[in-house]
């Protein structure tokens, strides 16, 4: 059995676990990274790689995709060795006080910490509770975007109340021939900036509000759908024609294996001192929307704040008899390539 060895082990390689590739090197840190996706980007390329992202400073606007490609670019220089499409599976403490990581294809590693940026954990989408819907998973229903061109002339029906069912709802009626929101509720849960664009594109009869409806049924058949059946909280029966179904009703997340690790969870969630994002377990720390504390805010941005943190924080738990003199990028600059 090879193992191989390294200063930190980051588990997950969306945005925030590629931004501690940078911060981790920045502090002279060697970095392995491992995820179950077969690509780097997490939720930013799985679920919305033509989603814009508004709040990342100095960017008025940038898609999931171009954040992501950026990302890798910022980490390339620390050369940064990528464990994808595999999850890990055990992590033990050793006799010299590091760990030994295992992952499901056999992978070894040796690490002097783990850092977690897992995101949600293992993540799936929240499927609606209709009947027969797997025959037309993937031909006709959608819980992820990967091309938004792929959808222009279609007539989409998009279900929730959330960012992801408003964000794209804004997005698609660019497009589409026609956009329908079904909503069991008028009040939405995206971000009020939105949900007026949303509400004003109505008023101007560029989008549908199917409101307060939600899914009841498809009409359709070898896959391929006709319309999509809504019902009212009174009972009341709607027939609305189709092509597409995008159900947009969250993720359901699951930690996999890291809840048997003995850290303090609190939910789903890993339980951080935010001064220093450790765990309940001395080695191991965790950022971004996987790490929990008093009035967190679950931003990509955060999680860039946190990666920067964790990443001093670990160079001084491997390192704890070195004088370091902090010095900024602009002085210090990066490695050459």
């Amino acid at each position: 059995m090879v193992i191989q060895q390294t200063d930190v082990v980051i588990i997950g390689a969306g945005p925030v676990g590629l931004f501690a590739v940078f911060e981790c090197g920045m502090m002279g840190l060697k970095c392995h990274v491992i995820d179950t996706l077969e690509m780097v980007g997490g939720q930013c390329t799985a679920l919305y790689p033509e989603k814009p992202i508004f709040d990342i400073p100095a960017f008025p606007k940038i898609l999931a995709a171009d954040l992501i490609e950026n990302l890798k670019k910022q980490a390339e220089p620390f050369d940064p060795v990528y464990h994808m499409g595999q999850q890990l599976i055990s992590l033990e403490k050793t006799p010299e006080n590091q760990w030994l990581l295992a992952t499901s294809t056999g992978t070894t590693l040796h690490a002097k910490a783990v850092l977690i940026a897992a995101g949600v954990g293992s993540f799936g989408p929240n499927r609606p509770p209709l009947e027969g819907i797997e025959e037309f998973e993937g031909k006709s229903i959608f819980y992820y975007i990967k091309n938004r061109e792929a959808f222009r002339g279609t007539r989409l029906v998009i279900a929730g109340g959330g960012d992801s069912a408003v964000d794209w709802a804004i997005s698609l009626s660019e497009l589409a021939e026609k956009v329908t929101v079904v909503h069991r509720r008028p009040k939405f849960r995206a971000a009020p900036e939105s949900e007026f664009q949303l509400k004003r594109l109505a008023a101007e009869g560029v989008i549908e509000l199917a409101i307060p409806f939600q899914l009841e049924g498809l009409v359709g058949q070898t896959g391929h759908l006709k319309a999509v059946i809504i019902k009212s909280l009174e009972g009341e029966i709607k027939e609305i024609p189709a092509d597409i179904l995008l159900p947009f009703y969250g993720l359901s997340m699951n930690l996999g294996p890291i809840a048997q690790w003995g850290l303090q969870l609190e939910g789903a969630h890993i339980k951080i001192n935010p001064n220093d994002c450790s765990t309940s377990l001395p080695g191991v720390f965790a950022i971004g929307d996987i790490a929990t504390y008093g009035h967190k805010l679950k931003l990509i941005l955060t999680g860039f704040a946190e990666a920067a943190l964790a990443a001093h924080a670990i160079r001084s738990y491997i390192h704890p008899e070195a004088v370091y003199h902090f010095e900024y990028s602009t002085t210090s600059g990066v490695p050459a390539q």
